[in-house]
Parts: structure tokens; sequence; C-alpha cells
């Protein structure tokens, strides 16, 4: 027991350290955000075609991030990571210097493929934090991504006056810092379990994964809640000026709100929740709030009403993410961490390739309305499915033998 106490310190400095280096990751990402489609265009892009750079780099997502984890957990974390943000850095310095829209694409194409490391970065997690503590260190992962949502669009926003291409080359100069920086001070996890499975492809490790029990509910849970949010996100800005009359500014702002919110249920409300309540009751609770909130926001009437209904979406997300994520890790074998976690963002990242087009098409089509109502629907399936995931908890009591979730 005498080194218990160092083994925490040492725990939460690499959490500490992991925090940085994923903030810094988004933080150039979000960078890129809000002048991409302005890029585009000067480059001779359609609106048809700018499309792409966000469905391709969603697509790269869904195919690299069990890659990336099934690799972490063969090799080890730390040089996974680090080669996915050098590749990051790569990915921005061409997009800085694309002199055509087809090199715009391949560096999107190649950052989504960089930056679907996220799965290394919660398998992290999992490797030094206890299962009572994960959703916490899931939550101060998801924090690190709110506040680069936060603040990279403005950062971005303020660089491109200087020129269209600065938001990109300053963000390769970030990740080049982040990979160095990770480089001298990100340790390899010491309670990280080494796979004995190596052979197997990941084909098949994906069938042999979602036969586990628990993980089918709550990947299906992942996407739905994905792809309901990122229906949201896409159509926002377009409800917020159509229905209630707010110009790109205003809807910033109103990003920023929520991401602020994300971030302090993220960072500072999770742990204690978590250990009050557990994380499958805060997962039922986050997606159920995410659900009254879309069905609310068409309707809100006014600019104060909007800002109302905003409020349990965001704490509905604040919640849900990191309990998907450490529900998720618990139900993964401890050598297999990596490749669980990373069929985890897969889903999401399906979620977001489907999510955004049908959004945007239901919207223009349909009605304003639609992405909304059928996302509030979404979500509440997304409850429901929750509430049938059965934990270590459920199980312990039950008086019947566990049924596979």
């Amino acid at each position: 027991m005498a080194g218990y106490p160092r083994a925490r310190v040492k725990n939460r400095s690499s959490l500490a350290i992991l925090f940085v280096i994923v903030f810094v990751d988004l933080l150039g990402f979000g960078m890129v955000i809000p002048v991409m489609p302005l890029y585009a265009k000067a480059l001779g892009a359609s609106e048809a075609w700018t499309g792409l750079l966000s469905t391709g780099y969603s697509a790269m997502q869904f195919v690299f991030a069990p890659i990336w984890g099934r690799l972490s957990d063969r090799v080890g974390r730390r040089p996974v990571l680090l080669v996915s943000i050098f590749m990051t850095a790569a990915a921005f310095l061409v997009y800085g210097l694309a002199g055509s829209f087809a090199v715009l694409l391949a560096s999107r194409l190649f950052a989504g493929a960089a930056t679907a490391n996220i799965a290394i970065a919660r398998a992290f997690v999992a490797d030094v934090t206890p299962p009572e503590g994960r959703a916490r260190g899931m939550g101060l992962i998801g924090a690190a991504f709110g506040l680069g949502f936060v603040l990279g669009p403005a950062a971005g926003s303020a660089l491109s006056h200087v020129s269209i291409s600065a938001p990109g080359l300053a963000a390769a100069a970030l990740a080049l810092l982040n990979g160095v920086a990770a480089w001298i001070v990100l340790p390899e996890p010491e309670q990280r379990t080494v796979r004995a499975e190596a052979s197997r492809n990941r084909f098949t490790a994906f069938f042999h994964e979602m036969g586990r029990p628990g993980i089918r509910r709550v990947i299906l849970v992942y996407f739905l809640s994905v792809l309901a949010f990122s229906a949201m996100e896409a159509t926002y800005a377009f409800l917020a000026k159509e229905r209630y009359g707010l110009d790109q500014a205003r809807v910033g702002l109103l990003f920023a709100y929520i991401g602020v919110i994300v971030v302090v249920v993220q960072g500072g409300l999770i742990g204690r929740l978590t250990r009050r309540f557990g994380e499958k009751p805060l997962l039922v609770a986050g997606v159920a709030l995410q659900a009254v909130a879309l069905a609310a926001l068409p309707f809100a009437g006014t600019v104060a009403g909007l800002a109302l209904a905003t409020a349990p979406l965001a704490v509905g997300s604040g919640l849900s993410q990191p309990s998907l994520s450490s529900l998720l890790s618990r139900f993964a074998r401890a050598d297999e961490q990596g490749g669980t976690l990373g069929i985890g963002e897969s889903a999401a990242a399906f979620g977001r390739i489907i999510g955004p087009e049908t959004g945007t098409w239901t919207f223009g089509r349909w009605s304003q309305a639609f992405p909304y109502v059928g996302g509030a629907a979404l979500m509440a399936l997304a409850a429901l499915v929750s509430a049938t995931v059965r934990t270590a908890g459920d199980e312990a009591a039950s008086p019947l033998p566990a049924q596979e979730a």
C-alpha cells in the first residue's frame, strides 16, 4: 500500500498531461472550422463540394478509430498517440499550403485519419483510473474537447484576417509543438495490459467485441445520440437565423454557451455525480434531457427561450458522453480497451457522417422543425436503450442470472 499514493499522484499527473494534449489538438481543429468553407470557395469549390470536407473527415475517423485503438492495445498508447499527433501537424501544414480544392480535400481526409486518435486518449484514461473514477477521467477528455471547440473558432476567425490559410498554418505549428511536448513529458501507462491476441484481424475482432455483454447497446446509444446531435449542429445556425433572427456572431456566442456548459459539467461535476448516482442513471438522464431540449428548440418562441432550451441540451451532452465512454470501458476486456473504445468512436463518426446530411436535407425540404423533432425521437429511443443496459450493479441486485445486454 506504500506505493499507492505515489501511483495515484502519477496517474493524476498523466491525466493532466493528456488533458493538455487533447486540448491543444482540438484547439487546432477548431481553428480551421469557421473559415474552411470560405477557403474551399476561394480555391474554386462549389457549396455542394465543400460538404465533402466534413463528410470525408468523419468517414476517415469511422475507418481509423478502431485501427488506432487496437494498434495502441498491441504496441502501446504513447507511441501511437505521438505518431497520430505528428500526422495531424503534417495534415494541417498541407491544408495551409493547399493550392487547389483537391489538395485541401486530401489534407482533410488525412487529418480525419490522424485525429481518430481519441480512442487512444480514452483508453489511456481507462489504463490509469480505477473503474469508479473512470467517468471523471473521461469527463476531463470531454472538457478538453469543449475548451478546444470554444476557443479554437475564435482564434481561427481572428487569424483569418491575416490570410485565409493562416489558421491552418497556425494549427500545424500548434500540433507540432504538441507532439514535441508529448514526446518529452507523456509517459506510457504502467497499468496497461498487453494484448495477447495480436493475430486476430480487425474484422474478426469487431464481431468478437460486439458479442460481449453490454457493448452492443452502448454502441447503439453512441450512434443514435451522435446522429441526433450532429443533425442539430448542422442546422442550428439556420434555425437561429430564420426563426429567431440571429446573425452569425450571435450564433457563435450560442455555440460558445453550449461549449462552456459542457466543459463545466464534464470538467467539474461528472466525477461527483458519478460517485453518487453511477454511469447508467447519468446516461439515461443525459440522453433524456437532450430529447426534451431538441423537441423544444424549434418552438422556443424567443431568443431567451432558445437559450433556455439550449441549456438542457448542453447539460445532457455533458452527462451522457463521459458516461458512455466509461460504460464501454467497463464492458471491455483489460487488454482490448483501445479497440473497444475505438469501435465507440467509429459509431460516433458514422453518426456524424449521416446526421449533418440528413439534418440539412430535411430542414430544407420538409420542415425546419423536423431535424429537431426527429432528433428528439432518436434521443428518446437512445434513453430507452440506455435503461436496458445491465451493469455489474444491476446483476448484483437481480436474483435471476444476468441476461446478455
